[in-house]
C-alpha cells in the first residue's frame, strides 16, 4: 500500500469540502487528545527508530508504520507527585502548550502507551534510576492488564515502588488532523532513548509487525512507496533523519516549545495541496 507524500496534490472535492469547513457550513469532528513516543537507539545509519505497523483492520492508519502511541486515558490525568519524577507539569505545560493537567496526562500517556506497544518502560525506582528488564512475566501481565485498561499506570507504578521518569522525554512536535477528516486527534510527538537493558518486543495487539528503522532510511522507504506512512510520520522521520544521533535529537528537544499544526490548504502549482510546518519545507525540497 503506498500513501501519497507531501505536497500531496488534493482533488478539487476535496478542497471544495475543506472550504466549506472553513465558512461554517460544516462542524468538524471534536478531535481527541493522544501522545505518540519516537524511540531512538544509535546506528552507523543515524538515530534508529521503533516504527509498527498497524493491523490492516484499524479503523484509523490501518496498516500504516506507526511510532508508539495512543489516545489519552481519563486515568492518565490522575498521576500523583509522588510518582513523577524529572521535569513537573507546570514545566511541561509550558513546553507541549497546553494546561498542566493536560500536560500530566499527556506525559503519562506516553509512558503507557510505549509500555503497552513496546515493552519499554520510561520509569525507575528513584529520580536517577531506570527499570533495566522488563521482560518477564509478571511485566507482561501488568502490559496486558494496561492495555485491556483493567489497571492504571499509577497502580502498576505504586505497586511496584517506581517513579516516571519525565526526564527521559523530549517534546517534539504536535499535530492535529485536518478539519475534514472524521476522525481527528490533536497528537503530541515525544521522543526518547531505549534506556540500557530494555528491549523492545513486538507486543502490541494493534500492530501486525515491528521494526526498528534509521529515520531516515524510514523516510526513504516511504518516497520509494516500500512503507506506508501518515504525512506526518513521514515528516517527523524525516526531519529525525536529519541528526547525527540520538544524543543530537534530545538535545533540539530540549528548546522545543511545540504550538499544534493543523494542516490548512494552501496553493500547489495549478491546484491545491496542505501546508507542513515552515521548519520542514526547506528539508522536504532537498529530498524533493
Amino acid at each position: 500500500m503506498r500513501i501519497p507524500l507531501p505536497p500531496v496534490p488534493l482533488p478539487e472535492a476535496v478542497v471544495d469540502v475543506a472550504r466549506e469547513y472553513d465558512d461554517g457550513t460544516r462542524t468538524a469532528a471534536e478531535p481527541r487528545d493522544a501522545a505518540t513516543v519516537i524511540l531512538l537507539r544509535d546506528s552507523p545509519a543515524g538515530p534508529e527508530a521503533y516504527y509498527l505497523r498497524r493491523q490492516l483492520s484499524m479503523d484509523f492508519a490501518g496498516g500504516m508504520a506507526v511510532f508508539p502511541g495512543g489516545g489519552v486515558d481519563p486515568r492518565d490525568v490522575e498521576l500523583e507527585d509522588e510518582h513523577w519524577a524529572g521535569p513537573s507539569a507546570a514545566v511541561w505545560a509550558e513546553r507541549l502548550g497546553c494546561s498542566e493537567s493536560e500536560a500530566r496526562a499527556l506525559v503519562c500517556a506516553a509512558v503507557r502507551e510505549t509500555f503497552e506497544e513496546s515493552g519499554v518502560l520510561l520509569a525507575g525506582t528513584s529520580p536517577d534510576d531506570v527499570v533495566a528488564d522488563t521482560s518477564g512475566k509478571d511485566w507482561e501481565a501488568d502490559r496486558v492488564a494496561l492495555e485491556g485498561r483493567e489497571t492504571s499506570l499509577t497502580e502498576v507504578l505504586d505497586r511496584r515502588g517506581l517513579v516516571l521518569r519525565t526526564d527521559l522525554l523530549g517534546a517534539w512536535d504536535a499535530w492535529l488532523t485536518p478539519v475534514f477528516e472524521p476522525k481527528r486527534y490533536r497528537t503530541w510527538f515525544f521522543v526518547a532513548r531505549l534506556p540500557e537493558g530494555q528491549l523492545t518486543r513486538d507486543v502490541s495487539s494493534e500492530s501486525s509487525s515491528v521494526t526498528w528503522l534509521p529515520a531516515a532510511v524510514a523516510a526513504d522507504q516511504a518516497d520509494s512507496g516500500d512503507l506506508a506512512m501518515m504525512p506526518p510520520t513521514y515528516l517527523v522521520s524525516m526531519e529525525v533523519g536529519t541528526y547525527a544521533d540520538t544524543d543530537a535529537v534530545l538535545a533540539a528537544a530540549t528548546d522545543r516549545r511545540l504550538e499544534m499544526f493543523c494542516p490548512a490548504v494552501e496553493p500547489l502549482d495549478d491546484g491545491w495541496t496542505l501546508s507542513m510546518p515552515d521548519r520542514l519545507r526547506p528539508i522536504l525540497a532537498a529530498r524533493r
